[in-house]
């Protein structure tokens, strides 16, 4: 016959690092626990990416070699196909996209929601530095083509273009999804256009020859990670100053900013 006696709690200070990561009845460290382990598992295929494209290796190579070859021929024979793609390809470039994101900071903090315009600035920021440099660090050359129908400069992993179409896509977003909400449609098309923007720019950066279809895939995963990291971030800057959980892919990253302005998020 056993006996337990009562049980004594364990002074927070006492306890192991992991513990109070975990404890339940501490949510925000959990939840800050889970939201920082999904975004790196997030740069987790972005990473693999990386390591087989300065591997070579060569299944990657040869598909990447067949899609472009394939998108060139079709290029090479359709001119108002090729001017369409670099009509696209220019107005979501990194510089336009930036200045929409510009935009959307300049209206946030009229609406005083700071917090939110200094997430936008960070996201825009972070994965626009991340991008610049991995450049540098993978070093992988763009395609040469025969008789090209465009040309770019600088190398090639991860796309440029990719990696900011997708920042701001999920910075446009999630910044306004609190405005579709009872309105499904809206949401839809939101959701749409953001999707849009992210593969019709990458689309372009193949088309035009000026990108493997690896570098694509490779700027639009690092910037799904991107914003993933930043979005886990403001949600516990959040939950610190006492606002409440959103759940970013449905209500946004700010909820109150559809509702009537004033200094909340």
């Amino acid at each position: 016959m056993s006996s337990s006696g009562p049980r004594t709690s364990v002074p927070p200070s006492e306890r192991s690092w992991r513990d109070r990561r975990l404890d339940r009845d501490h949510s925000l460290g959990l939840r800050l626990t889970l939201a920082s382990a999904a975004a790196f598992l997030l740069l987790v295929p972005f990473a693999l990416l990386a390591v087989l494209v300065v591997g070579a290796w060569s299944p990657l190579h040869g598909l990447d070699a067949a899609v472009t070859d394939a998108l060139h021929r079709f290029a090479a024979d359709h001119p108002v196909w090729v001017r369409a793609m670099k009509a696209w390809t220019h107005l979501a470039s990194p510089g336009p996209l930036r200045v929409a994101a510009l935009v959307v900071v300049v209206w946030s903090w009229r609406r005083g929601a700071r917090r939110l315009a200094l997430w936008v600035v960070t996201t825009m920021a972070v994965g626009g530095a991340l991008g610049a440099l991995l450049k540098l660090l993978v070093g992988r050359d763009r395609p040469e083509l025969l008789d090209p129908v465009a040309r770019a400069a600088g190398f090639s992993f991860p796309s440029g273009h990719a990696l900011n179409a997708t920042l701001a896509a999920g910075v446009l977003l999630l910044v306004f999804l609190p405005f579709t909400r009872g309105r499904p449609v809206a949401r839809v098309l939101l959701w749409t256009a953001a999707v849009l923007l992210v593969g019709v720019t990458g689309l372009s950066r193949v088309a035009l020859g000026v990108h493997w279809a690896s570098d694509v895939l490779g700027g639009c995963l690092l910037g799904v990670a991107v914003v993933a990291a930043t979005t886990a971030a403001l949600r516990t800057w959040r939950e610190q100053a006492g606002l409440p959980a959103a759940r970013a892919t449905v209500d946004g990253v700010s909820p109150e900013v559809a509702d009537r302005p004033g200094p909340y998020a």
